[in-house]
Order: C-alpha cells, then sequence, then structure tokens
C-alpha cells in the first residue's frame, strides 16, 4: 500500500531538471516505495536496484555495456540502493557526462553511504533530498484523511473538545509508535513493537557493521540505550564512555555514525556571546520517537510516563527537522535555556501543561536579548498570544507544530 508522502511533491518541482536525484534516509522509511512509485507515473522509465547482483557487476565492472543496457533506452532511470557500488559517484559522473538528455534518480541508505561513494564526484550535478519516517501529518491524513484536512483548515487555532481529544489521541500513538511506514500500517500494538525491534537489530545495525565492520555489538548497544534515556539532555562525553566501554576518541566517532545514519541527532548551541552563552556539548535527540521506546522497551500510554515531557521535546525537534529547518539550542553560563533555535533566530519552547499562557524566564531572557519577531511555546492545553517586548509569542497545542516552516 502507498502513502502519500510529502517529499514527493518537492521531487516533482525538479523532475524537468537535469541533475540527478538522490533520495536519502534510514533503512526501512520507504525510499523504495518512494521510488517505485514515481516511476510508475514516468513513460519510457526503468528501476533497478543495486541489491541485484549480476546488475551491480555490470555497472562496476563494464559501464559501457550497463549503459546500453540500463541508460540509454531510456529516458529516466531509477537505481535503487546505490551505495552498494563500489565505485559509484565516478561512474555514475561518467553516465551523466558522457549520456546527454536522462533523468536519473538514486536512492541510499544514509547521507555516509551517498557522501562517500557518490557526492564528492557529482557536485553541480546531484540534489539531494532526504526521507525520513512519516511527519505527523503524513500520518494523520492516513490515518483520518477528513479529520486531517479539518485540522489542516483549522491553522493553530482552537478546537472543539471533541476534536481536541481525538487529535491528541492520534498524535500520542504516533509518539508511542512513531512514524515508520511499516509499523504505521501493522494491525496491532504487538506488531508495531516486533517491527520497531526488527528495525533497529536488522537494519540500522547493521548499517553500523556496513560501514565500519563494527564487531563490539554490545558496546553499541549500551551506547544506544544509554542516549535513549537522555533525550533533550546534554550529553557527557566522559559518562558516555563509562557506560558504552568506548573510549572517548572513539566514541565521538561512533556518536557521528549514529548520526549520519539518522538514529539519532546531537543538536549543537547557539551562541554570539562565547563568555556568557558557550556550551560545547550537545544534546541528543532522536529521529523516530518509536524507536527510541523500543530501544528502552518502553511503550505504555503517553500519560503514564516519567518521560512525557522529554517526548513531547523529541516530538517536536522531530517535526521541525523533518522540513529540514537548522535547529541548535540556547543556554547560558547562567542555566538559562531555550529548547530550540529554529534558523538561527525563531525561539521554541515546549511545555506539558500549563496553567496559563506565561513566558517563562529563560523564555523572556532570550527575547529581551535577541528580539525576535515571534516565539513559540508549545504546550497541551492551551492557545493564545502574548507580547513581551515587542515579540508575538504563540501558545499552540503540540500537534499544531507545523505552524513553524
Amino acid at each position: 500500500m502507498y502513502i502519500e508522502r510529502e517529499l514527493e511533491h518537492k521531487i516533482k518541482n525538479y523532475m524537468s531538471v537535469p541533475e540527478i536525484i538522490a533520495i536519502v534516509g534510514a533503512r526501512q522509511v520507504g525510499k523504495t516505495t518512494l521510488l517505485r512509485h514515481i516511476q510508475e507515473n514516468i513513460k519510457n522509465s526503468s528501476y533497478i536496484t543495486f541489491e541485484d547482483i549480476e546488475t551491480r557487476n555490470l555497472f562496476d565492472r563494464d559501464i559501457k555495456s550497463f549503459i546500453e543496457l540500463y541508460i540509454k533506452p531510456f529516458n529516466a532511470i531509477f537505481i535503487d540502493e546505490f551505495q552498494y557500488a563500489k565505485n559509484g559517484g565516478q561512474t555514475l559522473k561518467f553516465i551523466y557526462d558522457t549520456v546527454k538528455g536522462k533523468k536519473i534518480y538514486i536512492s541510499g541508505s544514509s547521507v555516509l553511504d551517498l557522501t562517500v561513494t557518490a557526492v564528492k564526484y557529482l557536485v553541480g550535478r546531484i540534489l539531494s533530498f532526504t526521507l525520513y519516517p512519516f511527519t505527523f501529518n503524513e500520518y494523520l491524513s492516513y490515518r483520518n484523511k477528513v479529520l486531517y484536512q479539518y485540522y489542516r483548515k483549522k491553522g493553530g487555532k482552537k478546537l472543539d473538545d471533541v476534536l481536541m481529544k481525538q487529535l491528541t489521541a492520534i498524535m500520542n500513538d504516533f509518539i508511542i509508535y512513531g512514524g515508520y511506514p511499516r509499523v504505521i500500517l501493522a494491525k496491532s500494538k504487538q506488531e508495531k513493537q516486533d517491527i520497531l525491534k526488527n528495525i533497529f537489530n536488522i537494519y540500522l545495525l547493521k548499517d553500523a557493521r556496513d560501514i565500519v565492520g563494527l564487531m563490539d555489538d554490545y558496546k553499541m548497544l549500551n551506547l544506544v540505550k544509554a542516549l535513549s534515556l537522555q533525550i533533550g539532555n546534554m550529553i557527557s562525553y566522559e559518562e558516555l564512555s563509562t557506560i558504552s566501554g568506548y573510549k572517548t576518541a572513539s566514541l565521538k566517532g561512533y556518536l557521528n555514525l549514529l548520526s549520519k545514519t539518522y538514529v539519532v541527532h546531537l543538536l549543537k548551541p547557539f551562541f554570539t556571546n562565547k563568555r556568557v552563552e558557550l556550551v560545547k556539548n550537545p544534546k541528543v535527540y532522536f529521529y523516530d520517537s518509536g524507536l527510541r521506546n523500543s530501544i528502552i522497551n518502553d511503550f505504555k500510554e503517553i500519560d503514564s510516563r516519567q518521560d512525557k515531557g522529554a517526548l513531547y521535546e523529541n516530538f517536536i525537534f522531530s517535526e521541525l527537522i523533518k522540513k529540514n529547518l537548522n535547529l541548535k539550542y540556547w543556554r547560558t553560563k547562567a542555566k538559562a535555556e531555550v529548547d530550540f533555535i529554529v534558523e538561527d533566530r525563531l525561539p521554541v519552547e515546549v511545555k506539558s501543561m500549563l496553567s496559563k499562557p506565561v513566558t517563562g524566564r529563560s523564555l523572556s531572557s532570550y527575547i529581551e536579548k535577541y528580539r525576535p519577531e515571534a516565539a513559540y511555546v508549545f504546550n497541551q492545553n492551551i492557545i493564545s498570544t502574548s507580547t513581551v517586548n515587542k515579540t508575538i509569542v504563540h501558545f499552540l497545542y503540540h500537534f499544531y507544530s507545523n505552524a513553524i516552516s
């Protein structure tokens, strides 16, 4: 079953340009499904996968024959699992430069794979797009099309209690089980949990092994579990080194690997004044909260969880990062902190329940210092606006995160 993805519309805007289109992302986020769906609607196109050893060997060993069989007869060529090619970028550059008038689409399992094998040879010849697990909008559209359309129409306005309850329940389910397509299509909670465990153990750990030949799986598992319990917090390299068993120098390399393979994101601090604002350590978030909950084996309902606030914060992070927005966090040495700074300007705070629409000390401190035009406070129960030093502060429900673009 194909579920419409927002990225499809963006890619369609570039179908007439000459550049190669690359779709990258974690395993199991639906890259192959998206690629096939686009290909099926283009006349005189072909689809091949480099999981097919014979096809890949021909590409690697005899590019002229590959061109005659797989490139020249078609107007558009779709190559899935491109990261398996030995000298993919260099060979693809040869095809692009010698066979004119062809539109080529490729997919790869991670940024790191395509960076190493392709992008360094294809500067000026490639446009790269990241496919993430489903956004809340995509998930809601699948779960309840009519409710989704009404929700989009309301555009951040206050909702009737009945609709508020329905949307909150769908959002909470999304936060617990995440947005991997196979998980969304699962019929039962147990099936969702089993699929998430398989995604991590079979696919994501496989990425780590493929890239660095990782043998100490238990160290990686210890590291990922430790990160799962720290979402929204600044990491301590010393603490993570002790828990995982990795030496500090190696630890940073494995953290980078987890970031490049779309397991976690290490959020850097925003600062303009090093003396009062500089905090070196990043904060950690997961691209998919369902994967994170699977790692710690906790699928309890959100209202009964001690990590409820952290999950809401991770939800807002995930929704914003899927828009390819530049995110940082702000923290002063006096410990004033704002959860997210969007595009080095817009402050965003995430709360659970609020008693009234009041801007906290940290957000007020940021507003006073930087005077942004707007600020956002996402929460569970209040829709309102207020003004602080000419900055309009928007209080919105968590599921209205699409207000930021």
